[in-house]
């Protein structure tokens, strides 16, 4: 599926419904360029698993945990150089848990992402306008068909 959105409510917009939808166990990959909404989208999640918490990237501490519908791991891997390191902090017990886990960067790490996930990948758009972004949401799994359900 994709969506063109032209500011950053829509990409938000997106995200809400993600986790109005997402289910225990989900795990979603965020991939993009440096500015192109991935934060924008995981907050919108976030607000869809009734969140309140202000949501930040974890950059330097690599995964944030916040307490909703259901808990929610946040990973940001942008400066993990080597898959040993995120599986050194016990990777697999937070991705294979009940929480729903959002991996920012997620294709710096593909080789440990379980083959059923969600993947976002999201692109500028500057031939239409700054603010102009491509969200396209891919799934491996029939347990994220809920996906289907997302409109703009």
């Amino acid at each position: 599926m994709e969506f063109i959105v032209d500011n950053v409510d829509k990409t938000m917009d997106i995200g809400v419904q993600i986790g109005k939808l997402a289910n225990s166990g989900d795990i979603i990959c965020l991939i993009g360029d440096l500015g192109t909404g991935k934060t924008h989208i995981t907050k919108g999640i976030a607000k869809g698993l009734g969140i309140d918490e202000h949501i930040t990237s974890p950059t330097f501490g690599i995964v944030n945990e916040y307490n909703g519908r259901h808990k929610l791991y946040h990973f940001d891997v942008y400066r993990v150089n080597d898959p040993d390191e995120i599986e050194a902090i016990g990777f697999d017990e937070y991705i294979f848990s009940d929480a729903v886990s959002i991996i920012e960067w997620a294709n710096y790490i593909e080789e440990l992402i379980p083959v059923e996930h969600l993947s976002i990948t999201i692109d500028k758009l500057p031939e239409i306008g700054e603010n102009y972004r491509k969200i396209t949401v891919n799934f491996n799994g029939n347990k994220y068909d809920y996906v289907k359900e997302i409109k703009i």
